[in-house]
């Protein structure tokens, strides 16, 4: 199943889940960067939204609240957001790599490490 498409402050909900396990709407919250932190009610409204969407789960229910648990791993979630930008540019990478390599994002050891990722990918080819 591909991962639900995520809003901005569903990825930042979601870094808290993938921080700090299970959490209570509260703990969510506190959580979240302090500028510009939204109100208890926008984030619990977003939360249920993600749980109609199947990105997180009820876990238990503590006293009148309820604790929640990611259902989608942060690997998933990355993909998805990476596959996006990438049709943006027409699925070609070398645009992205262009402007990382420019910008000092992209330093040689993360070439030197997604070398050995493409080194290891090309023997699991010739293996099957």
């Amino acid at each position: 199943m591909a991962s639900p498409k995520l809003s901005k402050l569903e990825f930042q909900i979601m870094e808290a889940l993938w921080a700090g396990g299970e959490r209570s709407i509260r703990e969510i919250l506190e959580a979240l960067p302090g500028k510009r932190r939204p109100a208890y009610t926008t984030v619990q409204t977003t939360v249920y939204r993600m749980e109609t969407k199947g990105v997180v789960k009820r876990t238990r229910k503590v006293g009148n609240f309820h604790v929640f648990a990611a259902t989608v791993t942060r690997e998933a979630a990355q993909r998805r957001l990476i596959d996006e930008l990438l049709a943006m540019f027409g699925g070609r990478p070398q645009p992205l790599m262009a402007h990382l390599v420019e910008s000092g994002k992209l330093t040689l050891e993360d070439v030197k490490e997604a070398e050995r990722t493409l080194r290891r990918l090309s023997r699991k080819d010739v293996e099957s």
